[in-house]
């Protein structure tokens, strides 16, 4: 036994060197087939967040991703390339606290034989914040004044209050939550959902923090004012045009106006609306753009401008009727209301092939105002007209605005009917007669 191991310690220098150089050969032969190879991993590696306490936000810039240069045989490459996510960046924020921080970044790969030559950034700096929540009441604010004659009441929210969420830094600048609401010239109720922005002392938005609910719901109420109204304006002309020539429209603007009188009753007994100064339309052939004042009785003025503007239009004639004092429909007024329209009747102007005007009737034209859902109030409606013939055009409605007053009543009123109106046709040199 004794000189097998003499023999063994004696030739074991030389047994290890021959494994050493079968080692070699193996290497070089696995090595000359399939080589290493060092690359820029081709995509972009998110870094990943671990361990960070759920009270603590980061509050800092952090890099979003890193490059990696590897090394790794040809085979292990396509195999890095084929899979969806072999190679990971991690920074892990366990036991960190609020404060400025450095946290290593750590590579991660799945597959093997790879090493890490290197990679960038090695490191992130970050800053960790602690999560608050705070109360604050809801502010409004309004915008603008509402329409001439018209006072805005006190806001009504949804919410009173809101939940402020956030980097405590932040957080605490927050000095306000508002929502801010135009009533720049209202003249009806408001209802209305606003967003709400939170704001430091200088009046500057927050960013990044979380407002809960972030919406709130408004309601204003806004009244007429006692001794003031809004009434349509009607257009008084008289006078024809030239022979051949025709009124396609007559618009006034505004088409409703405010008036005032220390006297409530005086405002409460004007008709609906109020007449302009006649314009004269006597020979004209040309469009007209004037300026008219208004006939108001005495003690009743015009808030603001003292006078309307009233454009004409004229053309030559392709054919027209005028249908004069046509009675106004009303249609889906609800069971236990009754309308009264003023003025109760409306001029309208038509426009469309001679032939057909001349077998036009009365009949054949509908004028209705629809006050479906409609309740008590006082309203100003645009009348609309049902025409049953073909290539027939409304080119105007005077007044083009109607005053509709809905009361209660004890039993259900019946519509306004139609009526025949007065139908005079101007067709190329003849006079129309009433």
């Amino acid at each position: 036994m004794l000189p097998i191991l003499r023999s063994v310690a004696k030739n074991l220098p030389t047994l290890l060197l021959t494994f050493a150089l079968s080692i070699a050969v193996w290497v070089s032969a696995v090595t000359h087939e399939n080589p290493n190879e060092e690359r820029l991993y081709p995509r972009a590696v998110s870094i990943e967040v671990v361990g960070k306490d759920p009270n603590l936000v980061i509050v800092s810039n952090v890099p979003s991703t890193v490059s990696v240069t590897l090394i790794a045989p040809a085979t292990v490459w396509d195999q890095l390339l084929r899979e969806q996510s072999p190679v990971r960046a991690v920074i892990d924020l366990s036991n960190l606290g609020p404060g400025e921080h450095q946290v290593p970044v750590q590579i991660q790969v799945s597959v093997s034989p790879v090493r890490v030559v290197s990679f960038t950034p090695t490191s992130v700096d970050l800053t960790l914040d602690t999560v608050i929540t705070s109360l604050f009441p809801v502010q409004i604010v309004l915008r603008g004044e509402p329409a001439i004659g018209y006072q805005a009441g006190t806001p009504q929210l949804s919410e009173t209050s809101v939940s402020v969420s956030g980097p405590s830094s932040l957080v605490d600048q927050v000095q306000e939550v508002r929502a801010t609401l135009d009533i720049t010239g209202a003249s009806e109720n408001i209802d209305r959902s606003l967003n709400l922005e939170a704001v430091d002392n200088n009046g500057d938005l927050v960013q990044n923090v979380t407002m809960t609910p972030s919406v709130v719901e408004v309601t204003l109420d806004v009244k007429q004012l006692g001794g003031y109204r809004n009434v349509v304006v009607k257009v008084v002309t008289s006078g024809q045009v030239a022979s051949g020539y025709r009124v396609t429209n007559i618009s006034v603007f505004p088409p409703a106006v405010t008036v005032f009188s220390n006297d409530p009753n005086l405002v409460e007994q004007l008709p609906g609306y109020v007449e302009t100064e006649t314009l004269d339309l006597t020979g004209l052939k040309d469009d007209l753009d004037v300026f008219l004042s208004l006939n108001l009785p005495p003690g009743v003025t015009l808030v603001g401008d003292q006078t309307v503007e009233v454009q004409v239009g004229i053309a030559s004639i392709e054919g027209s009727i005028t249908l004069e004092n046509m009675k106004v429909n009303i249609v889906g007024l609800s069971e236990g209301l009754t309308a009264e329209v003023s003025p109760a009747t409306v001029d309208v102007i038509l426009s469309g092939p001679l032939p057909v005007l001349d077998t036009l009737k009365s009949t054949d034209i509908n004028i209705v105002i629809n006050l479906e859902g409609v309740d008590v109030g006082v309203y100003q409606r645009i009348p609309q007209v049902q025409i049953n013939v073909q290539d027939v055009r409304v080119q105007s409605i005077l007044p083009a605005s109607l005053e509709v007053k809905i009361t209660g009543a004890t039993t259900p009123t019946a519509s306004i009917s139609s009526g025949p109106g007065q139908i005079s046709t101007i067709t190329p040199g003849v006079t129309p007669t009433p």
